[in-house]
């Protein structure tokens, strides 16, 4: 065991392992938009902050698991200008959590997000802006799904354009009884934006999206089940009787996937990012890589000197 030891920090140390933590890093915190394609972050950053309301609240707990609110009742938590940049830093601090292993993602007073806010869409309808805000948000999103984290969207109440495609960007979907997701962009003569098109057919298959973006449709819980877009459905009632919260319920629901060291959930989260984003001999590679910083590691030490493998 000491040998392992001694060659997991080998790998640490090697070559190899500087080439994976390169590419994870690009993974991870890489943008999607750059000024490679004429994007200035710090420019759409000041645009957008002149349009207040609401906030994002995070909370990271003991337990590794996040909570990141959506906070603007008063606009059925859609999201305001400076809410669009809270987004892009709580991201940014939750890259940066060596011991998170989970988020949830929900909205506040008993509703998920409406999509955006009419008075910061309206004050930058202008193409030119309008194309940097798609880009800023398609980045934030692309950052949020490769945490290496598993993240779940809790959808209460209505989760609506802007807001449906925020639920793509979670690994997992809990929807509640009474709720919709839909994506409304045809009734605003648009299409997602925000790369909830992209997302959408990775997991409801393009006829699905078709369906979905085409005719708007409101997706309950019984058809999210159906086209696999819920993983699960959570009764409010049950919450009422004693059965916790939904946030409790939702963190018993992610606690599942959860369990154990956080460099291991963050590695198990990082190869299926590899193997859905990647080419395979890419996609193989990396894994190899990811492998080799927890072969010889405390837990795996500690998973061989208990002999946990068949528990």
């Amino acid at each position: 065991m000491v040998l392992c030891a001694v060659r997991w920090q080998l790998l640490r140390s090697s070559s190899s392992y500087g080439a994976w933590a390169r590419l994870l890093q690009r993974q991870s915190r890489g943008c999607v938009y750059s000024s490679v394609h004429g994007f200035n972050q710090e420019e759409i950053r000041e645009k957008l902050q002149a349009f207040p309301g609401g906030s994002i609240d995070l909370l990271k707990q003991e337990s590794g698991i996040a909570v990141l609110t959506i906070n603007y009742p008063t606009r059925m938590n859609a999201f305001s200008g400076s809410m669009m940049v809270d987004l892009e830093e709580r991201v940014s601090q939750l890259e940066s959590w060596t011991d998170g292993k989970g988020l949830i993602v929900q909205g506040a007073a008993g509703t998920f997000c409406s999509g955006s806010d009419l008075n910061a869409v309206r004050a930058i309808s202008n193409p030119p802006d309008g194309m940097k805000m798609c880009m800023f948000m398609q980045n934030a999103l692309t950052r949020l799904l490769r945490l290496p984290l598993i993240s779940v969207a809790l959808v209460e109440g209505r989760a609506l354009g802007g807001g449906a495609e925020l639920t793509t960007a979670c690994d997992f979907r809990l929807m509640t009884s009474g709720s919709v997701i839909q994506f409304v962009h045809k009734h605003m003569g648009l299409v997602p934006g925000w790369g909830g098109a992209a997302r959408l057919v990775h997991i409801v298959g393009s006829q699905n999206a078709l369906k979905l973006l085409g005719g708007a449709l409101k997706v309950d819980p019984e058809l999210g089940l159906q086209i696999g877009l819920a993983d699960e459905v959570l009764e409010v009632a049950q919450a009422e009787e004693g059965a916790g919260t939904l946030l409790q319920q939702a963190e018993n629901w992610l606690s599942h996937y959860t369990k154990g060291p956080a460099p291991v959930i963050q590695a198990v989260k990082k190869v299926v990012l590899s193997g859905r984003e990647l080419p395979l001999s890419e996609a193989l590679r990396t894994e190899k890589d990811v492998f080799g910083t927890l072969w010889g590691g405390p837990a795996n030490l500690q998973a061989l000197a208990s002999k946990s493998k068949h528990r």
